[in-house]
C-alpha cells in the first residue's frame, strides 16, 4: 500500500467552519519514556521536532457538544505562540498549516484520527473562524 504514515491534509478540510483556541498550548509527555520523577517530552518519531498541543473548539454547528473540541498538536521546537485574541470574541481564531492527521482505533474500539500541524497562526482575512457574527463591530 502505498499509504502509509500521517496523511497530509489542509486545515480547510479539517475545519471548513473554523476553529478557535480554547485553552493553552502545552508540551505532550513521552508517557512510556517518562519514569517516577523524571519527565520525557514527546519527539516526532520522523523529525525529532518537539510536539506540543492545544485544544480547539471545532465552529461546526452540525457537530455535537462531545465531537467539538480536539486536540491539534503542532511539531516545533520551541513553544508555539497563539494569535492574539480578537476584541469581542470570547475565544481567539486560529487556523494551522502544515496539517496531517493519523487514524487509529480508539480504546473504545472505535477510528479516531490524531491532528498534527506545523504552524499555528491568525486566520487570514475571508477565513470563516474571522467573519463577524452579524451585529458585532469588531476592529481586526
Amino acid at each position: 500500500m502505498a499509504l502509509q504514515g500521517p496523511i497530509p491534509i489542509t486545515f480547510e478540510q479539517v475545519f471548513p467552519h473554523g476553529c478557535y483556541i480554547v485553552g493553552e498550548v502545552e508540551q505532550v509527555k513521552d508517557f512510556d519514556a517518562s519514569t517516577n520523577g523524571r519527565t520525557v517530552y514527546a519527539k516526532d518519531k520522523t523529525t525529532g521536532e518537539l510536539v506540543w498541543q492545544v485544544p480547539v473548539m471545532d465552529a461546526d454547528p452540525a457537530l455535537k457538544a462531545g465531537q467539538k473540541t480536539v486536540a491539534v498538536k503542532i511539531l516545533s521546537p520551541v513553544q508555539p505562540v497563539p494569535p492574539p485574541p480578537l476584541p469581542g470574541l470570547p475565544f481567539t481564531p486560529v487556523e494551522f498549516d502544515g496539517m496531517s492527521v493519523t487514524p487509529y482505533v480508539s480504546q473504545a474500539g472505535r477510528l479516531a484520527y490524531s491532528i498534527r500541524a506545523t504552524v499555528m497562526r491568525a486566520p487570514r482575512a475571508g477565513s470563516p473562524a474571522k467573519q463577524v457574527p452579524a451585529g458585532k463591530d469588531i476592529a481586526a
